[in-house]
């Protein structure tokens, strides 16, 4: 009950202050009116373009580049776990069958293994960290070199063509196609952008 008298309370001083603050804009006239259209015509005047950064991605050079890159090097990770894997399921089954078949002649040779497995099952993990670390900072580092290079040419382009902003088109609800300036900026990144060779 007190917290809906204390709402109700702080409904009725906002009301009187926009009451208040409506009076004297009253007196105001002419300012007030004059103020509200120098602020819809600058707002007319803004030059607005869109770019759909799916498309963005999917016919950039660079863009196009580092997904192969990141491609591969998931490839080389799945190979390298199914190859460790392979090793400590190989290692783990020869264990097994000496154990079966009373090939270890005393009990410290068997724990010498299992302790050999248990050592391969830790290298195994420690290993596909570090290489699943090294594929993370990669990504970052694509990631850097990819948004330094489109905002750096659409800062550019924008300024070229007088435009005031340009937005992604997943931001929007509503963009009149008219409006696209994909193509423009896909075809003047890639016709800016080198590529690198690797060595």
């Amino acid at each position: 009950m007190k917290l809906y008298r204390h709402l109700a309370k702080s409904v009725f001083v906002a009301a009187a202050l926009m009451l208040a603050v409506s009076c004297s804009n009253g007196n105001a006239g002419s300012n007030a009116a004059n103020t509200t259209t120098a602020d819809s015509s600058a707002n007319e005047r803004m030059i607005v373009r869109y770019i759909d950064g799916d498309s963005l991605m999917a016919n950039y050079n660079l863009a196009k580049e580092i997904n192969e890159a990141m491609l591969r090097r998931s490839n080389q990770l799945d190979n390298e776990q199914q190859k460790r894997g392979a090793e400590i399921t190989r290692f783990g089954n020869e264990i097994q069958n000496k154990y079966q078949n009373n090939g270890y002649l005393t009990q410290e040779s068997f724990n010498a293994d299992q302790a050999k497995l248990q050592q391969m099952q830790i290298d195994a993990q420690n290993y596909m960290a570090k290489l699943q670390r090294d594929a993370q900072n990669e990504m970052q580092q694509y990631n850097m070199q990819l948004n330094d290079s489109v905002e750096n040419f659409i800062n550019d382009y924008a300024r070229q063509k007088g435009f005031d902003m340009i937005i992604y088109k997943a931001s929007g609800v509503y963009m009149d196609k008219k409006y696209d300036v994909t193509k423009e900026v896909v075809e003047g990144l890639n016709k800016r952008y080198t590529k690198v060779e690797k060595k």
